[in-house]
């Protein structure tokens, strides 16, 4: 096929409020605020877009990163995209991360590797679900995301083998293999973070690491490495593909899928194995406890959104260890962020998937996830931290307390009621979210502050009370008895506190 599609010329790249721009573009408006799409895209376009950055214009230090500026920045970008322009055409003969060599594998179509999309004997819930053909802008755009959430299952086909010798694409039995999640999914569904800013521009420079981060990580031993376009593996396990599994770059493109484009779909099959979290390996936005015996990771729950995590992810902001959850992009970007803007937000997403048999699919109650919380910088602090992480254990014990009741309602009834309290539950925690910006900012040590903290303790509470009247009728007397004597009491966490001084 025709050099054509040229990523870097042509809109692709879905931008809040501008519709689809091209990478050029990004690079070349200031004004820009924040990238579209679902919280999977989102990802992948912003390791994208710090691919390049990190290519272009990986700072030595944290000096070198201020001198740098946003204007030279970007720049550098731009100049950096000139030089490699010819490898980022989506087709012909060195088609932007694709293996031409890849022709003989089996075609999938576009909905088959697309979670959202039914296909197969998959129930079908709205037209979203459908599968329809994609332009070239959408075909980027997924093709992008494959590289590191690609899911597990039997989709790829692990017949075609690249590197002679190979074998972890095969069984047991010498036969083809079943497709290995990609490394930006693991087996839930990691939760990615980072900081924004107030432009897409000002975001990506906060997020670029610095080679002195990167040595600091001690996780990458080939440092920031090179990008996939300017030297393309030649198979699973050749010298280029074992250098992306120890570089930074190799994180942000995994490659973890080998595709090649054609008309009415992909030849699809596994591409670069990377080693997971529990062998040391991630991706810097993601989030790891590495404190205990077993490494834990903070994955992504529809039923407890991000912006209950924030405590576990600004842990070490009061504290001086190490323990507890780490995001290596929230640790190096926070003081980068406080430094050049005045407030700025803590983005969170990712995609809950199931697994079954080696098969992972988006079911039941797995969905995108995100939340965007705006952060003060000159309030962010120990006492900042102290506050929210007290205002956050009084929700989860609100939380608590009345799961606990809903379920002495049903049992003093005679019936079950786990269901009921776990949906009561869910609705306090939907609720309370459309006031958490309020209580982030209310985290201070100002007497108005404190006003605001208890006012919204009572607003809280009476959350909880709703949660509890929808789920537990009251239209009996035996039912209104039971409702009255199960209902719960909020005094304590209702209880004025003293004022709090530094």
């Amino acid at each position: 096929m025709e050099n054509r599609f040229n990523l870097i010329d042509e809109p692709w790249i879905p931008v809040a409020n501008q519709g689809l721009r091209s990478l050029r573009d990004v690079f070349t408006h200031l004004e820009y605020r924040a990238m579209g799409g679902n919280p999977v895209e989102k990802i992948a376009l912003m390791k994208l877009l710090l691919a390049i950055a990190q290519s272009a214009a990986t700072p030595a230090d944290e000096k070198e990163w201020r001198e740098l500026r946003e204007e030279c920045f970007t720049q550098k970008c731009l100049a950096y995209l000139d030089k490699w322009h010819e490898r980022f055409y989506l087709y012909g003969d060195k088609p932007f991360l694709q293996m031409p060599q890849l022709s003989k594998a089996k075609v999938q179509s576009f909905g088959a590797v697309l979670p959202y999309v039914s296909s197969g004997n998959t129930t079908v819930l709205n037209h979203h679900q459908l599968e329809r053909s994609l332009d070239d802008a959408e075909r980027a755009l997924l093709l992008l995301t494959l590289m590191g959430f690609a899911l597990s299952g039997k989709k790829t086909d692990n017949s075609v083998i690249l590197s002679p010798g190979y074998t972890l694409k095969t069984n047991e039995k010498g036969r083809p293999g079943t497709g290995r999640t990609g490394p930006s999914v693991a087996y839930f569904g990691m939760l990615h973070n980072f900081l924004l800013g107030s432009t897409l521009i000002q975001s990506i420079w906060i997020n670029v690491l610095s080679h002195e981060q990167v040595k600091q990580m001690a996780i990458y031993e080939q440092g920031i490495g090179v990008a996939p376009w300017e030297v393309m593996p030649a198979g699973e396990d050749c010298l280029a593909a074992r250098k992306l599994k120890q570089s930074l770059i190799g994180r942000l493109i995994p490659m973890c899928r080998f595709c090649l484009l054609v008309e009415d779909g992909l030849h699809y099959s596994e591409g670069v194995f990377h080693a997971g979290y529990k062998e040391g390996m991630v991706d810097p936005s993601m989030a790891v406890n590495y404190s205990g015996k077993e490494p834990k990771a903070l994955w992504t729950n529809p039923e407890k959104r991000p912006w209950r995590e924030l405590t576990s992810l600004l842990g070490f902001v009061g504290q001086t260890t190490g323990h507890g959850f780490q995001s290596w992009q929230i640790r190096f970007a926070l003081d980068r962020a406080r430094e050049v803007t005045d407030t700025f937000s803590f983005w969170s997403g990712g995609l809950r998937v199931s697994s079954n048999a080696g098969e992972q699919y988006a079911s039941g109650s797995d969905d995108y996830v995100e939340s965007q919380i705006w952060l003060n910088g000159s309030a962010l602090g120990e006492l900042w931290f102290i506050l929210l992480k007290h205002e956050m254990e009084g929700l989860d014990g609100a939380a608590r307390q009345l799961y606990g009741r809903v379920m002495a309602f049903y049992k003093a009834i005679m019936a079950e009621g786990k269901s009921q309290a776990e949906q009561a539950t869910n609705l306090f925690w939907q609720m309370c979210e459309r006031d958490f910006q309020r209580l982030i900012d209310a985290c201070e040590s100002s007497d108005e502050a404190l006003d605001a903290r208890q006012k919204l303790r009572f607003r809280f509470s009476s959350y909880a009370h709703l949660s509890y009247d929808q789920f537990c009728p009251k239209e009996t007397a035996r039912q209104i008895d039971t409702w009255a004597r199960c209902r719960p009491n909020f005094s304590q966490y209702l209880k004025q506190e003293g004022k709090v001084h530094e």
